[in-house]
């Protein structure tokens, strides 16, 4: 069964060069929402002290002005434009808090090859290298996942909350 073999070592060889990449991907989305906490507090501290950025009415009034001067009969955004606004604003928190546990997964599994093979041989050191490694790998994903889920609820909410006060606005404004 050298056939066999030499697919599983190829197998093998390929994972393996994923495990780099993972690792950077992993540490850049753990990055990534320490920067979105960070953000988040400031935030979360403005709107406390009654000074929140809202940034969905600072978009919509930008995008007011823009067809005010292209065209005075539409003076206003779609609401449909405004939520689309939310969506893209909180997409990567989104794609960072799916992905991250996957990858982290990814990140767990390929180690643990190797660790497997060590254990056969007896080789604890190298089983506890390999295993330090893949537990690490998902503990940062799972970290950076939870905090940018966090994150997008919360925030989530909030956008939510401005948009329905400026459809509210313009439904008086009509009347």
């Amino acid at each position: 069964m050298p056939l066999l073999s030499d697919m599983e070592t190829l197998l093998y060889d390929a994972s393996r060069v994923f495990l780099g990449p993972v690792w950077l991907l992993i540490v850049a989305a753990l990055a990534y929402a320490l920067v979105m906490l960070g953000a988040f507090v400031v935030e979360s501290c403005q709107r406390r002290l009654g000074v929140s950025p809202r940034a969905l009415r600072r978009y919509c009034e930008r995008c007011c002005e823009q067809s005010t001067e292209q065209n005075a009969a539409t003076a206003w955004v779609a609401s449909d434009d405004l939520e689309l606004w939310i969506m893209r604003r909180l997409e990567w928190l989104r794609i960072v808090s799916r992905t991250a546990p996957m990858l982290g997964l990814i990140a767990t599994m390929i180690p643990m090859g190797p660790a497997l093979l060590a254990l056969g041989a007896n080789d604890a050191a190298a089983v506890g290298a390999n295993m330090v490694a893949a537990f690490s790998a998902v503990i940062l994903a799972l970290l950076a996942a939870s905090i940018c889920y966090f994150i997008l609820t919360v925030r989530r909410r909030w956008l939510l909350q401005e948009l329905r006060d400026i459809e509210r606005e313009r439904s008086r404004e009509v009347v």
